[in-house]
């Protein structure tokens, strides 16, 4: 079983910055692709970056150039940094890990962007 756990979500005006942060338990974090989501309301989930286990990454057109997500295998640990916030971009925003077993979400985290 592996749990994930957003934190860094919160209330920002257009044009900041975010940095989301996503934990993962276990030991099989290295070989797991892992992305980032987000729903907004209203609207189906939809996928934001994705990064593979060796470090590639891949982004949702809205986001590219503004979003970056990034890991660190030696703490089980991925980011999204994400700068020129717009007010589109609220949303809950998800963890997502595929393991060799099963796919795993974390429990969301809200981002508000508003002045």
């Amino acid at each position: 079983q592996v749990q994930l756990v957003e934190s860094g979500g919160g209330l920002v005006q257009p044009g900041g910055s975010l940095r989301l942060s996503c934990a993962a338990s276990g030991n099989t974090f290295s070989r797991a692709w892992m992305g980032w989501y987000r729903q907004a309301p209203g609207k189906q989930r939809e996928l934001v970056a994705g990064i593979t286990n060796s470090g590639m990454t891949n982004y949702a057109y809205s986001v590219k150039g503004r979003f970056t997500i990034s890991r660190d295998n030696t703490k089980n640990m991925v980011y999204l940094q994400m700068n020129s916030l717009k007010p589109e971009d609220t949303a809950v925003y998800y963890c997502n890990g595929r393991f060799i077993l099963a796919d795993y979400w974390g429990q969301g985290t809200q981002v508000t962007v508003s002045s």
